[in-house]
């Protein structure tokens, strides 16, 4: 093989592999990226579902003078939306996010895992306080205290 030859062949291979190191340089880039924006979008979609809550809860106290009991409490949120007459007709904007409908049932359901929202109520103070938290384990987003009167209707991201 002549030398011209090698050249060429060379100068091929080293291209190829320029263009290869170059792809998984890009995608080493992107790829991990892309995942935190996936995530910071499903946190964002989460934390509406929990602000929505917190409104149906605000709306329930001002309608019965106190929150849903903790055991079925939720439930009772999802009661409330179906059937109280305010609600329903604020619920095509209450009950989407970003256009897209939310099916009243899956208000109380954790976007990231269809895990239901954690409720507890303290009602043996004075304002009665509750505290909404996400299911999952690797985040800490919650709307409430059960001690802390000043974090009442609160989110933990603001």
């Amino acid at each position: 093989m002549n030398i011209d030859t090698r050249n060429k062949v060379l100068s091929i291979v080293l291209g190829i592999v320029i263009l290869a190191l170059s792809w998984l340089l890009y995608d080493s880039i992107v790829t991990p990226y892309q995942e935190v924006l996936e995530r910071e979008a499903m946190t964002e979609r989460v934390r509406y579902h929990m602000n929505t809550v917190k409104d149906v809860l605000i709306q329930y106290d001002v309608r019965y003078g106190k929150y849903p009991p903790a055991e079925g409490g939720l439930d009772s949120v999802v009661q409330f939306v179906q059937t109280d007459s305010a609600l329903i007709s604020i619920s095509d904007s209450l009950l989407s996010y970003k256009g897209e409908p939310i099916p009243a049932g899956q208000l109380i359901y954790s976007p990231r895992d269809q895990q239901r929202f954690i409720y507890s109520v303290n009602d043996t103070i004075r304002p009665p306080l509750y505290l909404l938290e996400d299911p999952s384990e690797d985040y800490d987003d919650e709307i409430g205290s059960l001690s802390r009167t000043t974090m009442r209707n609160a989110p933990s991201w603001n």
